[in-house]
């Protein structure tokens, strides 16, 4: 499994122009969100919190799902198509480390996105999470980037082909981004309530929870929904999975 891991990091670095833009693009969303939100302090819009303690979140979260959910995806289309996930099914090489070393890979990724959309939030003071929200932190992250990524390989599962990846990972994804409240705080009931069971809304506010609370304790409802659809998300890739692109 380390050496999985170790040639997914390898491979993704060789790719600098690939790399380059993973890690620009959160952050340039970052930098134009506190250009235009730098100077709205605390409101009840933001649910008691400033703009940019708001978008801190809600990007660190989209960029999490952007690598541990639609880049993962792609990546498992174009890699059956092009034949490679039947090459690596001949190999010695177990399914369990091929997809731990690819599904760690992405989570390394989101966390090195996460550092650098909290770095630009700094630059215009938004503070550090508290000391007693670390482990949240790091457990929302983890979690999270794990119950995405068996999204993905769902996901991935259903795709018959590359070119049809796209499109579908952000049918899937453009919906939920903005009823779970990432651009905007969504302030229905209603809404809340759908989004709230859905897998987007409960990371966002267990992130939101991480970086601008200081209360102990761990949101075990939102835990709760992400594991549930990490769960399905899983059932579905075992059952649905292939290794070889389709015939028809």
């Amino acid at each position: 499994m380390w050496h999985q891991i170790r040639y997914e990091q390898l491979s993704f670095w060789r790719n600098p122009q690939s790399a380059l833009f993973t890690f620009a693009f959160p952050v340039v969303v970052m930098a134009i969100f506190g250009a235009l939100f730098g100077g709205i302090g605390k409101s009840a819009f933001y649910y008691g919190r400033s703009a940019l303690q708001y978008y801190v979140s809600t990007i660190a979260a989209v960029s999490v799902l952007g690598s541990c959910y639609s880049q993962l995806a792609i990546v498992l289309a174009t890699r059956r198509q092009n034949g490679i996930l039947k090459r690596v099914r001949a190999t010695p090489l177990s399914a369990f480390a091929y997809f731990v070393g690819l599904l760690a890979h992405c989570v390394l990724v989101g966390v090195v996105d996460v550092l650098l959309i909290t770095a630009v939030g700094r630059i215009y003071g938004v503070s550090l999470p508290a000391a007693s929200q670390w482990p949240s932190l790091a457990v929302t992250l983890v979690l999270g980037g794990a119950a995405f990524c068996a999204l993905g390989v769902a996901v991935a599962s259903s795709v018959h082909n590359a070119e049809a990846a796209p499109p579908v990972v952000q049918l899937v994804l453009f919906p939920l981004v903005f009823v779970s409240g990432t651009y905007m705080p969504i302030h229905s009931a209603v809404l809340n309530g759908i989004a709230g069971a859905l897998p987007v809304k409960p990371f966002n506010d267990a992130l939101l929870r991480a970086f601008t609370t200081d209360q102990g304790g761990l949101p075990w409802r939102d835990y709760g929904v992400l594991l549930l659809w990490g769960i399905a998300g899983t059932a579905v890739a075992v059952r649905r999975f292939r290794w070889a692109p389709r015939t028809r």
